[in-house]
């Protein structure tokens, strides 16, 4: 049976507090200014709708003087209470709604009850729909249901019959200021989302352009400062400079294309290719003196693996070339796995870098998954699977014949 209390935060409840905070957290002032619209708004509707009307209404009636001016003053509070709460409200805590919502109420009500007038009760229609505007609506319902009834039957009471005239006015004022409240409040949050996703996709476009340059650097470079070695050790021990002249202008060759790949990174045009990868990996194997035992063909990789396949075969040969002290390295690929292992140290690649990070998640928005620790053998192991194809398991790595 499904728990019921575990709801979702999103989820809409009858039960639910509005969260207004979106207007709190905007850093450029803009809840201020919804805030500020909110409460100009209903002190405009207040005055010409509401307040003048009554104030002559109570100004022209029986009462003496000194009732009179004290029921004005009341309904010049209840403007200002308002407007103070349409303010303060969206922003404050639930306890400073619930007092505030009170008190406008109660100011609301005042002079009705004060000149024993239950007609003067359709004035608490702002008082309502500050209500559905701070609390759970389930309450604010309430609230409103007692005071239609309350004035239904006061009427009745007092007067024998019921000016249904008045509480419709009651009913369909306070139903569309909600609604005006309902309103801004859905287009805030949808705002407040939109932004939120605009965040979201730079934080993954510098995410997605910094594990691209990590990839990219990191192999071509650990392979360059191997065979920056390589030939300074040729011209320390051989001199022959036309072997050196060689390694320099593979140098040359490395670094234009580390630069052509960055400069597609950064334009997002940039594909790998698992073939292209196993060849770059050769090479750089043999310049740093490991043998290279790597599969004569990738036929057998899915096409939707490949791109993904060759950023494994690139991290993994270039940590074989940062940390270990390996004198084999071999890769072994299938359908939907590649693996690579080496016969060196495994101590230092057995803890996670940036590199084997952002492996997992390429694998993961592929929904595939990556492995990697010390081999059954010795040395370190990196494994990576895709989804497994709709027509069977492929053999998996396990299954292989362990590299010398």
């Amino acid at each position: 049976m499904a728990d019921v209390a575990a709801r979702d935060p999103d989820e809409f409840s009858v039960g639910q507090w509005p969260d207004w905070s979106f207007w709190k957290d905007q850093p450029d002032g803009g809840g201020a200014r919804n805030r500020g619209r909110v409460a100009v708004a209903t002190a405009v509707s207040l005055a010409s709708l509401t307040l003048i009307a009554r104030a002559e209404d109570i100004a022209h009636g029986s009462g003496s003087p000194l009732l009179t001016s004290f029921a004005i003053g009341l309904v010049a509070c209840y403007g200002v209470g308002c407007v103070l709460a349409a303010w303060y409200g969206p922003v404050a805590r639930r306890r400073g709604r619930v007092a505030m919502v009170a008190v406008v109420f109660l100011l609301g009500a005042a002079p009705a009850v004060l000149l024993a007038s239950p007609s003067h009760l359709t004035d608490l229609t702002y008082a309502l729909a500050i209500g559905l505007m701070l609390l759970p609506l389930r309450r604010s319902l309430l609230l409103g249901l007692v005071t239609v009834l309350g004035q239904i039957l006061w009427m009745s009471l007092a007067r024998g019959e019921v000016a249904w005239v008045q509480v419709a006015v009651l009913v369909g004022v306070t139903a569309a200021l909600g609604t005006v409240f309902a309103l801004s409040f859905t287009i805030g949050h949808l705002r407040a989302a939109r932004e939120q996703v605009r965040r979201l996709a730079v934080n993954e476009e510098r995410a997605r352009v910094a594990r691209d340059m990590h990839d990219i650097l990191g192999h071509s470079l650990s392979t360059m400062t191997v065979k920056l070695g390589l030939t300074r050790r040729i011209l320390e021990s051989s001199g022959d400079v036309a072997l050196a002249v060689g390694q320099v202008t593979e140098l040359e060759n490395m670094a234009r294309t580390a630069l052509s790949d960055i400069r597609a990174t950064v334009s997002d045009y940039r594909t790998l290719s698992l073939d292209s990868e196993l060849a770059g990996a050769r090479l750089a194997l043999r310049a740093a003196g490991v043998r290279a035992d790597l599969p004569a063909e990738t036929d057998a990789v899915r096409g939707g693996l490949r791109e993904v396949f060759g950023y494994v075969v690139r991290e993994a040969v270039t940590n074989v070339l940062r940390h270990s002290d390996a004198e084999v390295c071999a890769v072994r690929v299938g359908p939907d796995w590649v693996e690579v292992v080496d016969n060196g140290s495994s101590s230092g690649g057995a803890s996670a870098g940036n590199g084997l990070t952002g492996l997992a998640e390429r694998l993961a928005a592929v929904s595939g998954t990556l492995e990697h620790g010390p081999a059954p053998g010795g040395g370190f192991r990196v494994v990576a699977r895709g989804p497994a194809p709709a027509t069977g398991p492929a053999p998996s790595p396990s299954q292989e014949a362990e590299p010398t």
